[in-house]
């Protein structure tokens, strides 16, 4: 592992955490929707650390590897687009689901992770900082969003959402019988 790979080590610490809760959520949750919308958590939050684990193939997989005719990277980017697509349709499926969490979410939390998401960005383009700093600069930020992520799913009370969400299903059944 090089040095750059070092300082990501807590970021992807903590995305597997926000990964391990979001696979708790699944389970405990008893309504399909809610449990489409963590299933797409979950596989949101494999994408990513598969992303930020983008030195191990070097490490792992030999340059000349090849399957069915195709390179690792090939297949590396055709899992992961079937990833976001599958996470993407849970996400629809659950959308009522989706928009009661993302309507309680504090405008503060968003600020928050818009302005670490432009330092990270700044960062990683070398924008505004010399390029070395910048990787530090890019690698803090992002893990500053993984610990705001993680707190957020630490507090978060899946009953009160499950609990909101059944209401209004109920609501939509007893309305489309009558």
């Amino acid at each position: 592992m090089s040095s750059d790979g070092i300082i990501e080590i807590p970021g992807i610490i903590l995305l597997i955490i926000c990964l391990l809760r979001s696979s708790q959520y699944v389970m405990k949750s008893h309504v399909k929707q809610i449990k489409a919308f963590w299933l797409a958590a979950v596989l949101i939050f494999v994408a990513v650390i598969r992303r930020e684990l983008n030195y191990l193939p070097d490490l792992l997989v030999p340059s000349d590897f090849l399957m069915l005719g195709q390179s690792y990277d090939w297949w590396e980017d055709s899992v992961l687009t079937v990833i976001y697509l599958v996470a993407l349709g849970l996400l629809v499926y659950s959308r009522h689901y989706l928009w009661a969490v993302l309507k309680n979410v504090p405008v503060s939390l968003y600020l928050s992770v818009t302005v670490l998401a432009i330092i990270q960005y700044m960062g990683e383009n070398a924008i505004m900082f010399p390029h070395t700093f910048g990787e530090i600069v890019e690698e803090l930020a992002e893990t500053a969003i993984y610990g705001i992520a993680l707190t957020y799913l630490w507090r978060f009370k899946l009953a009160d959402y499950q609990s909101c969400l059944v209401q209004k299903l109920n609501y939509k059944f007893d309305h489309a019988n009558n």
